[in-house]
């Protein structure tokens, strides 16, 4: 699999504003990524790439430069709620923009809570990008989070940094979520190596579900516990799933994941379950459509805001594959264990729904076409190259 794309954001980003070299080994390089790369580099953070290694000379944690141009964070959610973080307590303004699809995604839930802490971040119509981020001395706070976001609880990570006083985190009691960010700042060394992304991974565990009866493995990935709740859903439908750990890198746990085919039965997931599997739920949902009974997804109205509105974006691609679905208001009713046929399908520029629908697609009778496809440049470049391998 790539390299994980949420630890490499955060390795760029911490290795930038780190004192001296920081030597990266397996650093995604996708469209992502790269855009938080070009983003340090007009702040003065020299970055040296070579395949997937990369060298970052940090500036330390006020050595960051005005940037002489906006800041483009392409189609990165990540780059831009981060950066929006680390900005906020700069002594330079700077402004954050991004392509058709992030200047559609909703920044409140970063700006209100940097805010509190005393950042000035103006967007369009106040909330949406570009953000025009204003440097000034910032103040900690206990912060209770209103909603599961590892970016939102990250950038506030980042700007505590240059806060006076302390900050903490609440969330209601309940597990916070993807905790990289916190990995990263505890564990955070001149060598980083990054393990394979499982969310990447996801998409070929439930490729072997339906249909590798020898078994398929998945090697060097992240097993995260907040990263493989996905891995849970699959197991409680049926599905044969073995875990290998091979051990830690920078405080991650890492190892192989060995799936063979399974006849699967019908799953409900809540919004109590979500924030472990949110990235995972259109890949769920093909796993859903092969299985036997009706399952359930509801609470999932942040698919609604992601790079495409996900719950639309595969409802109408599994509908022409001939799944029985329904489009509810936060989630979907799919009723599976129909027999299933090739289409012409839309990503809408998605590179999650354009991987989903590529391994229902797969596992169907018939050719299908997926248009605008190439948007899996985001997260997996050689995706298509790998599916085509198997």
């Amino acid at each position: 699999m790539p390299p994980d794309k949420s630890i490499s954001h955060r390795a760029l980003i911490f290795s930038a504003i780190g004192e001296g070299i920081t030597e990266i080994k397996s650093l995604l390089i996708s469209a992502d990524t790269m855009a938080t790369v070009r983003c340090l580099r007009q702040l003065g953070v020299r970055i040296d790439i070579e395949n997937d290694y990369a060298v970052v000379h940090g500036v330390g944690l006020n050595g960051l430069s005005a940037p002489k141009d906006v800041l483009d964070c392409g189609n990165s959610a990540t780059t831009m709620r981060l950066l929006a973080g680390l900005l906020a307590g700069q002594c330079f303004d700077a402004v954050l923009d991004g392509d058709e699809s992030l200047r559609r995604r909703p920044m409140a839930r970063v700006i209100q809570p940097l805010a509190l802490m005393g950042a000035s971040i103006v967007g369009l119509g106040s909330i949406l990008p570009p953000l025009r981020v204003s440097g000034r001395p910032l103040h900690g706070m206990h912060y209770r989070m209103p909603l599961h976001s590892a970016q939102v609880r990250s950038a506030i990570q980042l700007a505590s940094m240059y806060a006076n006083s302390e900050t903490t985190f609440c969330e209601h009691g309940m597990n916070l979520g993807r905790n990289h960010t916190d990995l990263m700042m505890e564990h955070k060394s001149n060598k980083i190596s990054i393990s394979g992304d499982v969310s990447s991974a996801a998409f070929f565990v439930v490729l072997g579900l339906l249909c590798a009866k020898e078994g398929l493995t998945i090697t060097g990935v992240g097993l995260n516990p907040t990263r493989i709740g996905f891995l849970s859903v699959l197991t409680v439908m049926g599905g044969h799933i073995e875990l290998r750990p091979m051990g830690m890198m920078n405080g991650e746990p890492f190892g192989d994941i060995f799936v063979k085919k399974s006849e699967l039965k019908s799953i409900e997931i809540t919004k109590h379950t979500l924030p472990l599997l949110i990235d995972e739920i259109p890949i769920l949902a093909v796993a859903a459509a092969f299985a036997e009974g009706q399952s359930i997804i509801k609470g999932a109205a942040e698919l609604r805001v992601k790079e495409s509105d996900r719950i639309a974006a595969m409802t109408c691609g599994l509908s022409k594959l001939g799944v029985d679905i329904s489009d509810i208001d936060e989630g979907m009713i799919i009723r599976g264990g129909r027999p299933l046929k090739g289409a012409i399908l839309d990503s809408y520029g998605d590179h999650r729904v354009a991987m989903a629908l590529a391994i229902a697609a797969t596992a169907v009778v018939g050719n299908s076409i997926i248009q605008n496809s190439d948007c899996v440049d985001v997260s997996f470049p050689n995706f298509f190259e790998i599916l085509t391998s198997l």
